[in-house]
């Protein structure tokens, strides 16, 4: 049976291989513990651009406008086609008008005559199913089916398609005319 100072001995190698091995394992840990343990920093500015939502009181959606909303989306990705009106294309007021006649509503065929049949709104009265108005110059040049907090849905020009779309976007933000709301007849 050995002497303590022989158990001490077989216990050297083992205190020195800790000491070459762990002892870089534990400050590297500390290093990294350390810095979540730092004050916390602020987060990069960001330019944050302001999106109308709805107030909080504002009546849900009628199942009507529901339905233009669903209709709508269901033709995300349906080619640009200037004078469109069908899944085999659409321009601006034809996937308005499409999507309103899924629910029985007769709409005008372009976006000027669109906004004139319309109740005027403004972006923060607007709710998902409302029509969106935009300018070029002096004419209303574009139409598009608002979804809420800012997003629409919109067959936007030749060589794209029916797309999603929202108000961060600086053209849309500037050439915006209005919002309209179709009273159904009765």
């Amino acid at each position: 049976m050995g002497t303590g100072r022989d158990n001490h001995q077989h216990q050297r190698p083992l205190y020195a291989w800790l000491c070459r091995h762990a002892a870089p394992a534990v400050c590297v840990a500390g290093l990294f513990l350390a810095g979540c343990a730092g004050p916390p920093q602020a987060p990069d500015p960001v330019t944050r651009i302001p999106i109308p939502v709805s107030p909080p009181f504002s009546p849900l959606p009628d199942p009507l406008r529901t339905q233009v909303v669903f209709t709508a989306m269901q033709m995300v990705g349906v080619p640009y086609l200037w004078g469109g009106s069908t899944p085999a294309g659409f321009d601006c007021s034809g996937l308005v008008q499409y999507a309103y006649s899924n629910v029985g509503l007769k709409l005008p065929r372009t976006a000027a005559e669109q906004l004139a049949a319309s109740t005027p709104l403004t972006l923060e009265e607007a709710v998902a199913g409302d029509l969106l108005f935009f300018r070029d110059r002096s004419r209303t040049s574009h139409v598009a089916i608002y979804l809420g907090e800012g997003r629409f849905v919109h067959a936007p020009n030749g060589g794209s398609r029916v797309s999603l779309d929202d108000f961060s976007t600086p053209y849309w933000r500037t050439h915006f005319a209005g919002a309209g709301r179709i009273i159904p007849p009765g």
